[in-house]
C-alpha cells in the first residue's frame, strides 16, 4: 500500500517543480522584457530631450538673428549715407576717390577674380600721374580661380602684379606711392626698385591686391543622434 502513496507524492512534487519552473521562466521573461522596454523608453526620452534642446537652440539663434537684422539695417544705412566716404572723398562726386561707401567696399574687395580689371585700374592711376608706362605684368589665374566664386567663410585672395615706369623723379615716385595707398582697391607694395638719374628715373614695383569670394548663406539641417 506504500508504493501508490509514494508514486502520488512524486507526481505532486514533479508537478510542483514544473509549475515553479514555469513561474520562474515567466517571471524571468517579464523581468527581461521590462528591462529592455525601460532601456528603449529611456533612450527615446533622452533622444527627445536632445531634439528639444537643439530646437530651442535653433529657435534662440533665429530670434537673435531677427533682432540683429534691424540693427544691421540701421548701421548699413548710416554707413552708406555718409556725405564723406571712408577714403576721404565725396559720396556723390566723380573723382578717383569718390562714391558712396557701399560701392567703395564692393570695388575694394570684388567677389570675382578679374586680373584685367586690376591692370586697367593700375593703368588709369599711372596715366593720371603722367607716368611713362613701360610694362604692367602679372599672372592671370582666371581659369584656376573661376570655381572660387563663393564660400561659407570667404578669405581675401592675393592677386600679385608688377609694373615699371620711365622718366620719373623722386617727387613723382612719392606721389605715386601716396596715390596707391589711397586707392579704393587695397594695394600692398612688396618691393620698389629705382635706377637712373634724378630726373630720368626708372621705377619697378612688385605688389599685390586682393579679391574676396562671395559669402554663401544657406539653411542647413542637423541630424540628432
Amino acid at each position: 500500500m506504500a508504493k501508490p502513496e509514494a508514486s502520488t507524492k512524486r507526481l505532486a512534487i514533479s508537478k510542483a517543480n514544473a509549475q515553479m519552473v514555469a513561474a520562474v521562466g515567466a517571471a524571468s521573461f517579464v523581468t527581461v522584457f521590462c528591462l529592455i522596454a525601460s532601456k528603449a523608453v529611456w533612450s527615446q526620452t533622452r533622444y527627445q530631450a536632445r531634439v528639444t534642446s537643439a530646437s530651442e537652440t535653433a529657435k534662440q539663434q533665429l530670434n537673435n538673428n531677427i533682432n540683429a537684422f534691424g540693427s544691421l539695417v540701421k548701421s548699413y544705412d548710416k554707413f552708406d549715407s555718409a556725405t564723406t566716404n571712408i577714403i576721404g572723398g565725396s559720396a556723390t562726386g566723380t573723382g578717383n576717390n569718390t562714391g558712396d561707401n557701399a560701392t567703395i567696399i564692393l570695388h575694394a574687395l570684388p567677389d570675382k577674380y578679374d586680373f584685367p580689371a586690376v591692370a586697367s585700374s593700375l593703368e588709369k592711376i599711372l596715366q593720371a600721374g603722367n607716368f611713362d608706362i613701360t610694362s604692367i605684368t602679372g599672372t592671370d589665374n582666371q581659369l584656376s580661380e573661376q570655381s572660387n566664386n563663393s564660400s561659407p567663410n570667404p578669405q581675401p585672395v592675393p592677386m600679385p602684379f608688377s609694373f615699371s615706369v620711365n622718366n620719373s623723379n623722386y617727387t613723382a615716385v612719392q606721389q605715386l606711392i601716396t596715390t596707391l595707398q589711397a586707392s579704393i582697391r587695397p594695394i600692398q607694395i612688396d618691393t620698389i626698385e629705382l635706377s637712373g638719374g634724378t630726373n630720368d628715373m626708372t621705377m619697378t614695383v612688385t605688389a599685390h591686391t586682393y579679391y574676396q569670394p562671395a559669402k554663401t548663406l544657406s539653411i542647413t539641417k542637423k541630424v540628432i543622434k
